[in-house]
């Protein structure tokens, strides 16, 4: 048996962390066993699903390097497909029309929470006769189509994460709607829903292993009916654990992020958020290991190991494995990253003319980098002539020997001496003998005459990078004219 799974997210939103992580469990699966990975947008909501989506859930899957085998496939174009299963379900007697009024449906719940009954369809039009049905046409009414549930039907299944799994009928809600009124008093029924077009789906598609979220376990049950009604295989279903904020609530967008687009903007890579969420419920065979590829993961991934209590989302976690990958990056990479946050705080980056020196500068900020959006924050102090002076700079300023420092490393730059790494530090040791102080003394100083600030990136490398722009002078020249 060759493994076909899929990811059939709805184009009614942008993709969800939800989604993806779901996405990136099916691809592990799929490359784990040799399968296929298949992409199906579910789009038969038509007022809510926007073109604009489903290009964000493929542009969000392919960034996250979450290739699929086949697909697109969309469910508006297999309309048929479902009209025909519920046709076969009706001819079957498996299924038949409802002509409830929604003020019916409503008075019926109404009744039932009075009882402090759980709210279901009581199957009234299960039995209707033919005279009936026509005279429910008779006023104008419209008809769904329903699914029979047999309240006293089991229904089981093996669970890949959950283990055997139990559901009754009579707690599914009575007889499924898998139909709605038509649009067109002219067609038999109208728009098929969500548990008829999913199982005629799977079984068109040769889904083998349905892997989702363990909010659809009740649909489970539900589509386990309809393929045995359509007398078709039933695949594995395993039901993963939802994400949870630290509160232990479903994470949602009053956590501050929701979809992939908000994880790429505030600065993570795709290969660090792609390794974090397989951590979010799946534990690797070495639970020490946390950072691996998605192919060193899917070398290992197995359904067994996914835990069956939900995932807490963990930003610390997620930094430092954004971290990690950020630290690995080439300068050459990384500065293709960074410098559309370069540019967007307002610097002018050209890299056909000063493309070393940026290279230069991401390798200095690099291993201080958690997010591609800390880029300008470590780099702003190397970004521009001017220096401002902080307090802190200012009162290191003030102390004895400092302006000294200053003067002396200003007039030893206007000698036109080359500045290397062991030409600065050599200068920074002849000058604490020469003046008499501690080397501490004469490295904030400078540090404060180049940078404007006691705190930054490393002080030589730093320098040098000033000095590459001709910036070192004319920066320390700012600062000894506010001693003047």
């Amino acid at each position: 048996m060759t493994v076909r799974v899929r990811i059939a997210p709805s184009p009614t939103g942008n993709l969800h962390i939800g989604t993806a992580r779901t996405a990136v469990f099916n691809w592990l699966y799929a490359r784990r066993h040799g399968g296929q990975f298949i992409l199906r947008i579910e789009d038969t909501d038509l007022e809510r699903s926007k073109a604009e989506y489903t290009e964000n859930i493929q542009t969000g899957l392919t960034w996250l390097g979450l290739t699929w085998d086949e697909g697109p496939f969309f469910q508006t174009q297999r309309l048929e497909h479902y009209r025909q299963a519920i046709q076969t379900l009706l001819d079957k007697g498996l299924a038949y029309r409802c002509y409830c009024t929604p003020e019916e449906l409503e008075q019926m719940r109404e009744q039932q929470k009075a009882q402090n009954l759980a709210p279901r369809y009581d199957n009234r039009h299960r039995h209707l006769s033919p005279e009936q049905q026509a005279a429910f046409e008779a006023e104008g009414r419209q008809a769904v189509i329903r699914f029979i549930i047999d309240d006293e039907r089991e229904i089981r299944w093996q669970d890949q994460i959950r283990g055997q799994m139990l559901w009754k009928g009579s707690d599914l809600g009575g007889d499924m709607v898998i139909a709605r009124t038509p649009d067109n008093p002219m067609d038999s029924f109208g728009q098929p829903l969500y548990n008829l077009a999913v199982v005629v789906d799977d079984i068109d598609m040769a889904i083998t292993h349905v892997i989702r979220g363990e909010d659809h376990i009740a649909n489970t049950a539900k589509q386990i009916l309809l393929y045995e009604a359509l007398e078709a295989a039933v695949p594995e279903f395993a039901h993963t654990p939802l994400i949870l904020n630290k509160e232990g609530r479903k994470l949602s967008k009053r956590d501050g992020v929701t979809s992939i687009d908000d994880f790429k903007n505030m600065g993570f890579l795709p290969q660090a958020l792609a390794n974090y969420m397989t951590l979010l419920g799946w534990t690797p065979p070495d639970s020490t290991q946390e950072i691996f590829s998605l192919a060193e993961a899917a070398s290992q991934f197995s359904l067994e190991r996914v835990n069956k209590a939900g995932a807490k989302f963990d930003w610390d976690k997620l930094d430092w494995i954004n971290s990690q990958y950020l630290h690995q990056l080439p300068p050459v990479e990384l500065v293709t990253l960074l410098t559309p946050y370069w540019q967007g705080a307002g610097y002018t980056v050209d890299l056909e003319q000063d493309g070393a020196w940026w290279q230069q500068l991401a390798a200095l900020i690099g291993p201080s980098l958690t997010r591609l959006t800390d880029g300008v924050k470590e780099s702003q102090l190397l970004l521009t002539e001017a220096i401002t002076l902080s307090p802190e700079g200012q009162e290191q300023l003030q102390q004895p020997g400092a302006k000294a420092v200053l003067t002396d490393i200003s007039d030893w730059l206007a000698t036109g001496e080359v500045l290397t790494a062991e030409s600065a530090k050599t200068k920074i040791n002849e000058l604490t003998k020469a003046l008499g102080v501690k080397k501490g003394v004469v490295m904030k100083s400078l540090r404060v005459g180049l940078m404007g600030t006691v705190h930054g990136p490393d002080l030589i490398q730093s320098w040098q990078l000033l000095h590459q722009k001709g910036w070192d002078q004319s920066r320390l020249a700012q600062a000894l004219q506010t001693l003047a």
